[in-house]
């Protein structure tokens, strides 16, 4: 009998064991630690330049911080020159137009990290992205379009650059501007 008791404790205490590791394991399955992890390095290799971004001009902030998420005010595709794209998909702007655009959108999210972080290396995992697409209503390949800021986070932030993401029409954008994205960031602290 006492053989049978310390086999069930045994037993018991092992699975729970198990079970407080799988849940640490599961709540940072997301999240992958690699130590070649650099996302400074990964920006030179793309020879990305990031882009100063100013004072936001109306009574808001580029990003707002709750515990370690970071969540970055929509940006639209302003390019180095300081113009932004403009125009319509579907209409006066093709899926590639589009695309390039929403890539310009996160050059520029990538500079409001690194304003806010001081180096995107604290950047954990990018959460989610909410790309709006200045579209025709007759238009369907939004994610072809937001795929180029995607595209970008992936490159930068290898496997932690995947997010839960939307890709929407929209009737018009401020300014016309083609694309505009916001973006939910872990970071560590």
């Amino acid at each position: 009998m006492k053989y049978a008791i310390y086999v069930l404790f045994a037993f018991i205490f092992t699975s729970c064991a198990d079970v407080n590791t799988r849940t640490e394991n599961d709540k940072s399955s997301n999240v992958i630690a690699n130590a070649d992890y650099n996302p400074e390095a990964m920006l030179d290799s793309l020879d990305v330049k990031l882009r100063n971004q100013g004072t936001p001009v109306a009574n808001y902030v580029h990003a707002a911080r709750a515990g370690n998420l970071l969540f970055l005010a929509g940006k639209g595709p302003k390019q180095a020159n300081g113009e932004n794209i403009v125009g319509k998909l579907g209409d006066s702007l093709t899926v590639e137009q589009g695309y390039q655009a929403a890539r310009e959108v996160g050059i520029n999210q990538l500079s409001v990290l690194k304003a806010e972080l001081g180096n995107l290396n604290k950047v954990k995992r990018i959460v989610s992205v909410h790309g709006m697409v200045n579209a025709s209503p007759d238009f369907k390949d939004h994610s072809k379009v937001i795929n180029g800021y995607s595209d970008l986070m992936v490159a930068v932030f290898g496997d932690n650059g995947k997010h839960a993401r939307a890709a929407v029409g929209m009737g018009s954008l401020p300014g016309n501007m083609a694309v505009e994205v916001e973006m939910v960031v872990e970071v560590y602290e």
